[in-house]
């Protein structure tokens, strides 16, 4: 719809001015010089007759310019992006299968999207410098200065009716609508090639932790004794003062006085 509407604001354009020439002999007069022009805007081929106020010869003059290069520039991406939109439309009710296979159908989508925001800018870009030099060509006070007659200040030259260019500055605007319509559905088709959602997969897992509890060295901690120090089996036998035999464990300070 958006696309329609441009290229038929443009393309379905057809305006025109009116002059008057007021010549101090008033029979050589011509109060109604009425000048058409019309898409795509090749001016230098629009024609007109206007008096000289020098008798009844009149001169022959054109308007100045061609701007038919941005104009149907712009008609031919808004023609070309109504069949896409179009054929893409079908294909979204009617192939959906076939669109999604092998991912093919998404990413030429997503190419084509990408290559219309860049034409509908351009185009609507250079269509709106050549609005702009359309309105100044087609000024009732720059066709005047064109004429001879108005020259002389004898000569009254006035315009009457200026044309009227509302549809035209309607498709420029429809044209950048189509920009930012083109460009904000590059996200959506951009999610559709699947690119969006191979980006978001989750990092590996991290490595398990190791256990807490390992040995090391090839001795164990329970071989340590609560007290520090070691318990090894068996005792010592040693002969006290008073020749009696004594024995003590090294488990300990305790063990060895209590055997005193």
């Amino acid at each position: 719809l958006f696309a329609i509407f441009a290229f038929a604001t443009c393309g379905g354009y057809s305006g025109g001015l009116r002059l008057s020439v007021d010549c101090a002999n008033k029979s050589e007069s011509d109060f109604n010089i009425d000048i058409a022009f019309a898409y795509p805007f090749r001016l230098h081929e629009v024609n007109f007759d206007v008096p000289t106020c020098e008798g009844k010869r009149r001169e022959k003059l054109s308007l100045i310019g061609d701007f038919s290069s941005s104009a149907e520039f712009f008609v031919t991406i808004a023609v070309f992006a109504f069949l896409y939109s179009l054929a893409a439309t079908v294909v979204y009710i009617f192939f959906q299968n076939k669109y999604r296979e092998n991912n093919r159908g998404p990413l030429i989508d997503f190419i084509v999207t990408v290559v219309f925001s860049f034409l509908w800018l351009v185009s609507s870009s250079a269509w709106a410098k050549g609005l702009s030099d359309v309105k100044i060509a087609t000024d009732p006070d720059e066709v005047l200065l064109l004429m001879s007659a108005c020259k002389q200040q004898s000569n009254k030259c006035l315009p009457v009716r200026s044309p009227v260019m509302s549809s035209l500055n309607t498709s420029v605007v429809f044209g950048y609508l189509n920009f930012i319509l083109w460009a904000g559905n590059i996200w959506f088709v951009f999610k559709e090639t699947g690119w969006h959602s191979s980006g978001q997969r989750h990092a590996p897992e991290t490595m398990e932790k190791q256990p807490s509890g390992y040995n090391q060295g090839g001795y164990n901690q329970d071989s340590y004794g609560p007290a520090g120090g070691y318990n090894q089996p068996g005792s010592y036998g040693q002969v006290g003062e008073y020749g009696q035999s004594q024995s003590y464990s090294q488990s300990g300070p305790t063990s060895f006085a209590n055997q005193i």
